[in-house]
């Protein structure tokens, strides 16, 4: 068997590590969220318990328990268990990998590999996995938090399962933040903090779906306040409320959807948030308003016929006087159109004219072939 080199895996940090790590769910009994993958009978689940688990790519917000499930595979498992990160790995890594798992193989071992953000590694070091996942030398199991139809190669999604994981409810996290405030071995249980439930619903709020973000919330409020919590604690280390956005990835196609749809449901309130949303996290204004502009046209159209004119009126206020004194602009806009219905759909009535001219030509113009063939 060739000499195997150290792994470059992930350093384990001594004590004192951060709650949210400490806190790790160590079984699928303490792993709260994602019910629909592993839940109770669920084929995952299954698959784990009886160590059979297939090449997969985990995708999902931050903090939603990506890389925790893959630790508890990993502590299930009889496989060789390899973890690393896309942020500081390569194909030098791979390689090494590839043997080690090869050498496995000769005593019926199987190999699992998880590779944290696996969106980081170019499509060349990607497909460097293929051959190797395809023949079930290594069991890959990538975890990441950008789509995958855009960020891993479609050779390799086509040789694994898409599991999609979801931001964790508000009980979900408050359930997680109570456990890690008793647990006297791993979490705070020793401070002997007390908090309400109105203030674990504050940090379950500004956590946002995201349990990472809620522990560190809760653990820097804990020491800094030394274990004496108020609702005051709770905001100033809290600072601000990260929201998950990219402008240039999933959720904001997400976002911005979301606020065509609350318009055209004539929900002004929905309206209002979605769009201080994308603003807040940072969204060009000027591309929200080329929206706002789009959708009076098309959405709003003959319910309003100056819809347009307001619209590019908004348009052109964001443009000279910036931002926040055009926000005023566009909620007016929002709130004034909320009721406007437009009583046909322009767009789809002429799409189907010109496509009834185009097949009435055609078949004019075969007809008139046929005639001639015939002479």
């Amino acid at each position: 068997m060739p000499k195997q080199k150290a792994q470059k895996i992930e350093e384990t940090i001594g004590e004192p590590r951060p709650l949210a790590d400490r806190m790790r769910p160590q079984t699928l009994e303490e792993f709260l969220g994602q019910e629909d993958i592993v839940g109770e009978k669920k084929l995952l689940r299954e698959a784990i318990e009886t160590d059979a688990v297939p090449s997969m790519i985990f995708w999902g917000p931050p903090g939603t328990g990506k890389t925790t499930l893959a630790m508890i595979i990993a502590e299930h498992t009889k496989a060789d268990f390899i973890r690393i990160s896309a942020v500081n790995s390569g194909l030098k890594d791979l390689r090494e990998i590839i043997a080690r798992a090869k050498s496995n193989a000769l005593i019926d071992k199987k190999t699992i590999l998880f590779i944290d953000e696996i969106h980081r590694w170019s499509k060349t070091q990607q497909d460097g996995l293929l051959p190797y996942v395809e023949n079930g030398t290594i069991i890959l199991i990538g975890a990441t938090t950008e789509n995958p139809s855009f960020e891993v190669t479609s050779a390799l999604l086509s040789r694994c399962r898409v599991f999609v994981f979801k931001q964790l409810t508000e009980e979900q996290i408050i359930k997680i933040l109570k456990r890690a405030a008793k647990d006297k071995k791993r979490g705070l249980g020793n401070m002997g903090i007390k908090l309400t439930e109105k203030e674990y619903k504050i940090i379950a709020q500004i956590g946002n779906g995201d349990a990472r973000v809620a522990l560190n919330i809760l653990e820097y409020a804990a020491e800094a306040s030394g274990g004496k919590i108020t609702e005051r604690v709770i905001l100033e280390a809290a600072q601000q409320t990260n929201l998950f956005y990219d402008r240039v990835g999933e959720e904001h196609y997400n976002i911005i959807s979301a606020l065509h749809k609350s318009m055209r449901g004539s929900d002004a309130d929905a309206a209002l948030y979605w769009l201080a949303r994308m603003l807040e996290a940072g969204e060009d204004p000027l591309y929200v308003a080329r929206r706002i502009v789009r959708f009076a046209s098309e959405d709003i159209g003959l319910a309003n016929s100056r819809a347009l004119e307001q619209a590019v009126a908004a348009y052109n206020a964001c443009h000279f006087i910036g931002m926040p004194n055009a926000m005023l602009s566009w909620r007016k806009r929002l709130c004034i159109w909320r009721n406007a219905k437009n009583p046909t759909n322009f767009i789809l009535l002429t799409e189907r004219r010109r496509r009834m001219f185009i097949d009435t030509a055609i078949c004019r113009f075969l007809c008139i072939s046929g005639m001639r063939r015939q002479n």
